[in-house]
């Protein structure tokens, strides 16, 4: 990461004519056809946005070392022919929805038929531009802005715009999504941000951090591990998946934030709990495909038919917009690693648990 002072307004004007030599979203496309737009802003941090694949996160790496697990031939370009599982790209953000997360399931009242995580990552984004500002002397920020559609007809009518955002100089990414139902008629919400971070920021030893006011497991699989969930391991053959659901706590204002990282580096989220109160922690140190999904979201990975049974299923009104906020950031050191552990132990002894979190079928 360059030296901030550097990066001062008057620093590079006196010496660049051009800011995408310091920060950019660069879109190209690859032999397969699918799009890929490349970010960097001086500080480090580069990743790779999938615009034909619901503008998510494929590649992203910091000083070189890769912080998430990718697929075999990925990026893969989206074949609804093909299942959710076989056209996952691993890659730092897979979204989930947005009518729909959770396993495969048939519709309890329509009779429906729903695969996994539902069909947000298959599907294409249009309307993009890019914004680009100086504010003040020290902080320039570019955001890239998207739209991505999911409906059918006499059905759902959802359109999600998303904006990333990148400030010069610093490893964050900030990302603002709005929903919008544009039809006539309630439709289910489920939303779910499937951040994957891999090998070897998550290696033998690393931990994840959270301010819980309660960690759950999903099942018997996870109840296995229910005394170590904040610990992983080295890879090993054969790894049944851990799931966990934690009930966090929230400043005043409804910040919360955890961190997942070794001695040396981490990663960090913070969000709006009042738009996202459930957070999912997976849990995957398989061999060959270890990786570990950090996962807001305003529902669980329960499907829809569950989410109803137990009161957790969201219904966006006609005209009604959703919105939500969520901010990535790399700790590199033991400092920042340190002053993000004060903050997340201080949300631990002072926070308020998260208001609507209802997890009380998998306390019992």
């Amino acid at each position: 990461m360059l030296n901030e002072k550097f990066l001062t307004r008057e620093e590079v004007e006196r010496h660049s004519l051009d800011m995408r030599q310091f920060i950019d979203f660069r879109q190209s496309t690859l032999p397969n056809g699918m799009r890929i737009i490349e970010a960097y802003n001086s500080s480090g941090l580069t990743f790779t946005i999938l615009p034909d694949r619901g503008m998510d996160i494929w590649t992203a790496h910091y000083n070189g070392t890769p912080l998430t697990w990718i697929s075999q031939g990925s990026p893969h370009p989206a074949d609804f022919g093909q299942s959710w599982l076989r056209q996952f790209n691993g890659g730092l953000l897979t979204t989930c929805g947005l009518t729909h997360v959770g396993p495969s399931e048939k519709d309890d009242i329509s009779g429906e038929q729903r695969e996994i995580h539902g069909r947000y990552s298959r599907l294409k984004a249009g309307e993009l531009s890019t914004d680009r500002h100086w504010y003040g002397n020290a902080d320039y920020s570019v955001w890239l802005n998207a739209e991505v559609t999911e409906s059918q007809l006499f059905g759902e009518q959802l359109v999600l715009r998303r904006s990333y955002g990148l400030e010069l100089g610093h490893p964050t990414i900030t990302i603002w999504d709005t929903v919008t139902n544009r039809g006539d008629q309630p439709v289910p919400l489920m939303l779910l941000y499937h951040f994957n971070v891999g090998y070897p920021l998550v290696r033998q030893g690393t931990r994840l951090h959270t301010p819980n006011a309660g960690v759950f497991p999903r099942d018997s699989a996870a109840k296995v591990g229910h005394n170590l969930w904040w610990e992983y391991n080295g890879a090993s053959s054969q790894y049944a998946e851990q799931v966990f659901f934690h009930h966090l706590k929230a400043k005043s204002n409804g910040f919360t934030k955890v961190m997942l990282g070794n001695e040396d580096l981490a990663v960090t989220l913070d969000w709006d709990s009042a738009s996202l109160p459930y957070f999912s922690q997976w849990k995957n140190t398989r061999q060959g495909i270890y990786v570990s999904g950090i996962e807001p979201g305003n529902c669980l990975p329960e499907g829809q038919n569950a989410a109803r049974r137990n009161q957790r299923l969201m219904m966006l009104e006609p005209g009604q917009e959703y919105r939500s906020a969520i901010s990535v950031s790399v700790l590199d050191g033991k400092e920042a690693m340190r002053e993000c552990w004060v903050d997340i132990n201080q949300l631990q002894d002072m926070g308020t648990p998260v208001a609507g979190c209802q997890l009380s079928d998998f306390a019992r």
